[in-house]
């Protein structure tokens, strides 16, 4: 689920937060109490309402959209189950049904091959969760991570669900009270937008300080850190210090530090365990705790996280 490296991870996740909260206090101004009935939770979805309905709500909620047509034997299987678990989720995510035939654009820009096709649209990012029939074990360990990443990475808590909402009659979106870190978060935000690196890397140790294991915080100071340490770097003379001293920790740390900055997440994790191999003593441990830092940025459920660890414990023993 956490995708390719974004290191506008954090301001998104901040805007997501904003727009959230911009709803709920957008539903308080019109005197609604900010719930949805539990029919509100799935919704048919054409091309006309797509960024209305899921693009601007998935600011809000993670959107779960199932790919179906009436002529699709599996989608009859799927779209059911999808149907009930989305109630029994109680909010925690949206589930838009698009009818492919009816919208064959969407289903072009979404690259579908085929369907039932199940994706999600995370703060305006789209996710591919699965395509064909998939058993409801899997369905729900599917949502569980979802939802999980959604709250962690967006601070998307979900909707508030009232089973004696009128369908369609209450504004969504007006769920958790603001959180006791959103202010420090929120300061975090405005210094990466105003290009503030070390305030925000200030905001962000404010949190830890109070609560050192803070998923969202951990995130936003890893990639604040990594901005600032990447800032002002010439990369074609780091790159060519590396490749002419791979013996040359500093020279390595740098570079990989720029290839993860540019996405190439395999490659800094296989340059920084290279040199764990060829070190030792404080040269070694100077590497793995860089690497570990890296590992933050990724996160830790990442496929390739799990693979570096792997492999960096090989490297180590």
């Amino acid at each position: 689920m956490s995708g390719v490296v974004d290191l506008a991870a954090v301001k998104a996740a901040q805007e997501a937060k904003a727009k959230a909260e911009q709803a709920r206090a957008e539903a308080a101004r019109q005197g609604g109490a900010g719930a949805v009935s539990p029919a509100d939770l799935v919704i048919d979805v054409d091309e006309a309402g797509f960024e209305r309905d899921v693009l601007q709500r998935s600011a809000e909620v993670p959107v779960v959209i199932d790919f179906w047509a009436e002529w699709c034997q599996p989608c009859k299987q799927l779209s059911p189950v999808l149907e009930r678990l989305a109630v029994e989720y109680n909010g925690r995510f949206l589930l838009a049904k698009i009818d492919v035939d009816a919208n064959q654009m969407l289903m072009q820009q979404f690259g579908i091959q085929g369907v039932p096709a199940v994706f999600a649209v995370v703060a305006g990012q789209a996710l591919p969760l699965f395509q064909g029939a998939a058993g409801e074990q899997q369905i729900r360990q599917t949502l569980d991570q979802l939802v999980t990443v959604a709250e962690q990475r967006f601070g998307l808590t979900g909707l508030t669900v009232d089973p004696d909402a009128e369908p369609g009659g209450a504004a969504a979106g007006a769920a958790a009270p603001e959180g006791p870190y959103d202010a420090a978060l929120n300061a975090a935000a405005q210094a990466l937008d105003a290009g503030d690196l070390a305030g925000a890397v200030r905001a962000y140790k404010n949190v830890l300080a109070d609560d050192p294991a803070h998923p969202e915080a951990k995130l936003g100071l890893a990639q604040a850190e990594l901005l600032q340490r990447v800032q002002g770097m010439d990369p074609q003379k780091v790159r060519q210090e590396a490749a002419e001293k791979p013996k040359d920790v500093a020279a390595q740390i740098a570079a990989a530090d720029l290839d993860l900055v540019g996405g190439h997440v395999e490659d800094a994790f296989g340059r920084l365990i290279d040199t764990v191999q060829r070190t030792a003593g404080d040269d070694r441990d100077a590497v793995r705790l860089r690497l570990l830092e890296l590992f933050e940025v990724v996160g830790p459920e990442d496929p390739r996280v799990v693979g570096a660890r792997r492999a960096l414990a090989r490297a180590l023993f």
